[in-house]
C-alpha cells in the first residue's frame, strides 16, 4: 500500500469511527459528497434511521480547522444562516456539520428563479457585511492583493502558457498592481467573505446559507458582490449584472453601509473585478498543474471575458488589455456571455 492510500484508509476510518460515536453503531460509512479546491472534503452519512449528517473532513496537518470554526462562530453570532455544527473533533480535523441537502445554489439556478434567489443570497450578503470586521480578522492589504495579483504571471502566463513577460511589460504591471491596491484600500473596509458565489451558497425553504467562508478577510466592499455576479462557473447578461448591482446599492444604503456615491462604487468594482479575475486565472492554472485539479482551468475562458468587457472603459488598462491581445487571446479565447 503506498503512503496515499496508506492515508486515506486511515482517514476513512477516523471518519467511520466519528459518525459511529455521534450517529450511533447504525450509522452508514460516509460516502463522498462533495470536495473544494482546498484541502477539505465532505462526506454524508445516515444513522440508519432516515436522517443524515455532513462529514467535513480537514486533516490538521494540511488545513486547519479552528479559523473555519472562528468565523463560523463570528457569522452565526451575525445571524448569517451557516451550517450548524452537531459534533466536533478539533485534533483529528472533523465536524459534523447540519445536512442542508444535496445541490448547491450554482446547480439550482436559471432565469426564471435567478431574481428570488439572489434576493436571498443579498440578503445574507448585507447580514454578513453588518457583522464588524474583528482585529483578529486578516486583512486585504497592500500585500495580500500584490501577492494575489501575481498569481497571474506566475501560473497563467509562464506556467500555463509559457509566456515570458519583458522588461516594458513587467513595469507595465507593476503599475496596474498600483492601480488596483488603489481601489483595493479606497473603498470602505467591511467584512469579505472573499467567495461569495452561487458554488458557496445553499438554497433553503427560508433562504440560503453560507458556506466555504474560511478565506473571510477585512477588505473593500464591492468584493462580495463582484463574487456573487461576475460567478466563476456561470455569466449573466450585462443588464441583469447592472440591475443587481443597483439593487445592492440601495440596499446597502438602507442597511446604513458606508457606501461611497455609484460612480465611485462602480469603479472601484471593475477594478477590483481585474485583480479578481486575473487571480482567479492564476489559482485555476495553479490547480491544474500543481494539485492535478484541472476541471477549474476550463473556465478560464469566463475570466478573460470579464476582463475584455472592462478594460475598454478605463485607461489605466490598456497595457493589460494589449498584453491580454499579444499572449493570451491567441491561445485561449474570449467566451460568448449571455445576452
Amino acid at each position: 500500500m503506498t503512503p496515499d492510500n496508506d492515508a486515506s484508509t486511515q482517514r476513512a476510518a477516523l471518519r467511520m469511527a466519528f459518525v459511529r460515536e455521534h450517529l450511533g453503531t447504525t450509522a452508514t460509512a460516509p460516502s463522498a459528497a462533495s470536495s473544494d479546491a482546498g484541502f477539505r472534503s465532505y462526506w454524508r452519512s445516515g444513522d440508519g434511521h432516515g436522517h443524515s449528517a455532513i462529514v467535513m473532513d480537514s486533516p490538521p496537518e494540511l488545513e486547519d480547522v479552528r479559523p473555519w470554526l472562528r468565523l463560523h462562530q463570528l457569522l452565526d453570532d451575525g445571524g448569517v444562516r451557516v451550517p450548524q455544527i452537531l459534533a466536533r473533533d478539533v485534533t483529528s480535523g472533523l465536524l459534523l456539520l447540519e445536512d442542508l441537502g444535496g445541490p448547491t445554489l450554482l446547480q439550482t439556478l436559471d432565469r426564471d428563479n435567478a431574481a428570488h434567489w439572489f434576493a436571498q443570497a443579498l440578503e445574507q450578503l448585507l447580514r454578513i457585511q453588518r457583522i464588524p470586521p474583528p482585529d483578529w480578522l486578516p486583512r486585504y492589504d497592500a500585500a495580500l492583493v500584490r501577492r494575489e495579483f501575481g498569481l497571474f504571471e506566475e501560473w497563467f502566463l509562464r506556467r500555463h502558457l509559457g509566456v515570458e513577460l519583458d522588461a516594458t511589460e513587467q513595469a507595465e504591471m507593476a503599475q496596474l498592481a498600483d492601480v488596483l491596491v488603489d481601489a483595493f484600500l479606497g473603498q470602505p473596509q467591511i467584512l469579505v467573505h472573499r467567495d461569495f458565489m452561487p458554488r458557496n451558497l445553499m438554497p433553503l425553504p427560508d433562504g440560503v446559507a453560507v458556506l466555504d467562508f474560511q478565506d473571510a478577510v477585512s477588505g473593500p466592499m464591492a468584493y462580495d458582490v463582484l463574487c456573487m455576479v461576475k460567478d466563476a462557473f456561470t455569466s449573466w447578461p450585462a443588464a441583469q449584472v447592472d440591475a443587481w448591482i443597483s439593487a445592492y446599492l440601495e440596499a446597502a444604503a438602507a442597511a446604513g453601509l458606508p457606501l461611497p456615491d455609484a460612480a465611485h462604487f462602480r469603479r472601484d468594482f471593475d477594478l477590483i473585478g481585474v485583480q479578481r479575475h486575473l487571480k482567479v486565472l492564476g489559482i485555476f492554472a495553479r490547480l491544474h498543474h500543481r494539485d492535478g485539479k484541472s476541471r477549474y482551468v476550463a473556465d478560464a475562458a469566463r475570466f478573460i471575458t470579464y476582463l475584455m468587457q472592462v478594460m475598454p472603459i478605463y485607461p489605466e488598462l490598456a497595457p493589460l488589455q494589449a498584453l491580454l491581445q499579444r499572449h493570451v487571446l491567441p491561445r485561449v479565447p474570449a467566451m460568448a456571455l449571455p445576452a
